[in-house]
């Protein structure tokens, strides 16, 4: 038996949006029936960046990552997130590969909230909202063309630049660059800010928008402003993790915002247990944390590709001893 080491770009090789979107879709709805392990996520808060260690089970497969964020890392020509994620036989706790999750994060968030559009966001919808050109923007894109027939995709971000190489990264694409305003009013919006301040307005939402709350996944980060989820249908991805570090963690430290408050998560409306949109002219929003269930189901993926392979660096890594 022999352990799977796969760097960032073996693991990039390796990754299908389609195929992710599916298997984070299945993970969710293990979960709301009981047939997944999930353990709340762990910080360890730094002066310069936090880590996250994230572990979680799915029928047939265990694992955990540790990922890291760094906003400076930037500079330095690194990338603000990074993870290492070790995937496990959860019969024998084998580390059956280790490997990059950098990119696994981000597509399984992009997945997450595509999946999220898909219960939750008015049929028929046609305009994406993109806030934040950052690296998270570009698998929230992917996600949503796979699902959605998107004519138009408003991007803001406050650096001009960034908004330009997301243009240029997908030149097929039809999108524009508009103001934060202009942004906002879509069928679809996904703010993907490490903001620690609202930077979505109500008066800007119009009715029917279903928002992805992305970047807020950590204590103090806040996207919206805490009207707009007095006014909505609030659905999160784990309400544990939602109240730690979610968008709703600063409104419900302020009183403004109640745990009672929110409609369901986002597995137990994939199951049937809960209905998903109810009026076209609601505003629903999707609180997205980010679970380790996530990483496990795309890391099954990862691995069962590259096993097949069979041509990726492998090593036995726990010898036997005679």
């Amino acid at each position: 038996m022999s352990t799977l080491f796969l760097s960032r770009n073996d693991v990039h090789g390796l990754l299908d949006m389609a195929a992710t979107i599916k298997a984070v879709e299945q993970a969710f709805k293990d979960l709301a029936e009981g047939k997944a392990v999930m353990p709340a996520k762990s910080y360890l808060l730094l002066d310069r960046g936090d880590f996250r260690a994230m572990p979680a089970a799915l029928p047939g497969t265990a694992g955990v990552k540790w990922v890291n964020v760094h906003l400076q890392n930037q500079a330095q020509g690194l990338p603000t997130i990074m993870a290492i994620l070790i995937y496990s036989d959860p019969l024998t706790g084998y580390p059956l590969a280790v490997m990059d999750a950098t990119d696994i994060t981000a597509y399984r968030t992009g997945a997450a909230a595509a999946i999220a559009s898909k219960y939750l966001a008015r049929k028929g919808s046609h305009t994406l909202g993109i806030i934040g050109a950052g690296r998270q923007s570009c698998t929230q894109l992917l996600a949503h063309m796979t699902l959605f027939d998107l004519r138009l995709i408003k991007v803001f971000d406050l650096s001009g630049a960034a908004v330009k190489k997301l243009m240029q990264h997908f030149p097929q694409y039809p999108l524009h660059e508009c103001s934060l305003e202009e942004t906002s009013a879509s069928d679809i919006v996904c703010t993907v800010t490490p903001s620690r301040m609202p930077v979505l307005k109500r008066e800007w939402v119009v009715p029917g928008t279903h928002i992805n709350a992305v970047g807020a996944d950590a204590e103090g980060k806040e996207e919206l402003e805490p009207s707009i989820l007095k006014k909505a249908m609030v659905v999160v991805d784990d309400i544990r993790q939602a109240v730690a570090g979610g968008e709703i963690n600063v409104p419900v430290k302020k009183g403004l915002f109640r745990t009672e408050d929110i409609y369901a998560t986002l597995g137990e409306i994939i199951a049937g247990k809960k209905q998903s949109r109810k009026d076209k002219k609601a505003i629903t929003v999707f609180d997205s944390t980010g679970l380790a269930i996530e990483d496990i189901a795309v890391a099954r993926l990862v691995y069962e590709k590259a096993k097949n392979s069979g041509s990726y660096l492998s090593l036995d890594f726990v010898e036997k001893r005679e």
